[in-house]
C-alpha cells in the first residue's frame, strides 16, 4: 500500500530528482520512504545506497542521467532516516528490506544498482529473490570474502566512523587527491546541498551501529555464492578507491558467470558521482542489453 506525503520540492536546480516528492509504502509492519521519478512503463531501477547514506545522499546529476530513460526508485531501508522499524543488523536483513519494498510497490521485476554497502545489499536481495531481478549493477563494492582483497588503511574507518563528516572527510573517502578529483568532489557535494540543507537527513546512531554490525559480521560474504548470480552483472569502481579496493571489482568479474567490469583510472569510491554522465550512460547501455 502506498501513500504520498507532502508536496514536491521545487526543482530549482533543474534536476528532476530534486523535485520528486517523498512517498511511503507499507509492508510487513514497516513504512518505507521512497522517491520515484523518470518515465513509467518499463522495468524500474531500484538504487541501494552507501554506509550512512539516506535517500537524500544520491547525487542528482547521476540520477538525472538514469531517469532520462528509466523509472528510478531511491529509498531508505528499514530503520533508516524516514523509514520505520528497528535498523537491520546484517546484510541479509537489508537485502530483505529491498524485497519488502518491491512487494509494497507490487513490482514483480526490477533492475537494481547498489553503491558501496548498497552493492552488498543488492547482492543479498538478488540471492534471496533471484526471480525478481533482471540486471545487477555493483558499484564501488565487493562480494566480501574475496581472496587477497587489500584491506583499507586504518584512517579510512577513523574518518568514516566520525559522528559527523565534513567536506574534507567526504573528499578523502570518495575522491582522489588530485585537483580534478577535488573539484569534481566539491561540485558533487554542492549538488547534494539542495536536498540536505532542507532535510538535514542523517543516519541515526542506531542505524549506523546496525550497519557497522552488518559489515563486521559479513566476513565470509558472498564470494562463494557468486556463481549463483547468473543474471547480467556490471561491476565498476574507481581505481583509487580507499574504502573498498578496486581489486574486488576485477576479482568478482572472474567468478561471476555473466559479468562486465569497468574501472575509472582517475577516480575513487565516488566515481559514479565524479563521472555522473559517463557512468550513467554506461549503466543505461548495460540495462538495455
Amino acid at each position: 500500500m502506498t501513500a504520498p506525503t507532502g508536496t514536491a520540492v521545487t526543482p530549482t536546480t533543474g534536476y528532476r530528482s530534486d523535485g520528486a516528492p517523498t512517498e511511503f509504502a507499507e509492508h510487513g509492519g514497516y513504512r518505507y520512504a521512497y522517491r520515484r521519478f523518470g518515465p513509467r512503463g518499463g522495468t524500474p531501477l531500484v538504487l541501494c545506497l552507501r554506509f550512512r547514506g539516506t535517500l537524500d545522499h544520491w547525487d542528482p546529476a547521476f540520477l538525472q542521467v538514469l531517469s532520462d530513460e528509466r523509472d528510478v526508485i531511491v529509498f531508505d531501508n528499514r530503520g533508516l532516516n524516514l523509514t520505520s522499524g528497528p535498523p537491520a543488523h546484517s546484510i541479509e536483513e537489508m537485502g530483505r528490506g529491498v524485497l519488502d519494498l518491491l512487494d509494497a510497490l507490487e513490482l514483480p521485476e526490477v533492475d537494481v544498482l547498489g553503491w558501496s554497502l548498497g552493492g552488498m545489499v543488492a547482492q543479498a536481495a538478488v540471492l534471496a529473490g533471484p526471480g525478481r531481478f533482471r540486471h545487477l549493477v555493483v558499484a564501488g563494492s565487493t562480494s566480501q570474502g574475496v581472496p587477497g582483497q587489500p584491506a583499507p588503511e586504518p584512517k579510512v574507518w577513523q574518518v568514516a566512523g566520525r559522528g559527523a563528516n565534513d567536506d574534507e572527510d567526504f573528499l578523502y573517502l570518495f575522491f582522489p587527491e588530485t585537483p580534478e578529483g577535488r573539484a569534481a568532489g566539491l561540485a558533487s557535494l554542492r549538488r547534494l546541498d539542495h536536498r540536505l540543507l532542507v532535510s538535514g537527513a542523517v543516519a541515526s546512531p542506531e542505524a549506523v551501529q546496525g550497519q557497522l554490525t552488518a559489515i563486521r559480521t559479513f566476513t565470509e560474504g558472498f564470494w562463494a555464492r557468486l556463481p549463483e548470480l547468473t543474471l547480467p552483472v556490471l561491476v565498476a569502481n574507481g581505481s583509487h578507491d580507499v574504502m573498498i579496493n578496486s581489486y574486488a571489482t576485477y576479482a568478482m568479474s572472474t567468478r561471476l558467470p555473466n559479468a562486465r567490469a569497468l574501472l575509472y583510472s582517475d577516480a575513487g569510491h565516488g566515481f559514479l558521482f565524479q563521472h555522473a554522465e559517463e557512468f550513467g550512460a554506461e549503466v543505461l547501455r548495460f540495462l538495455r542489453g
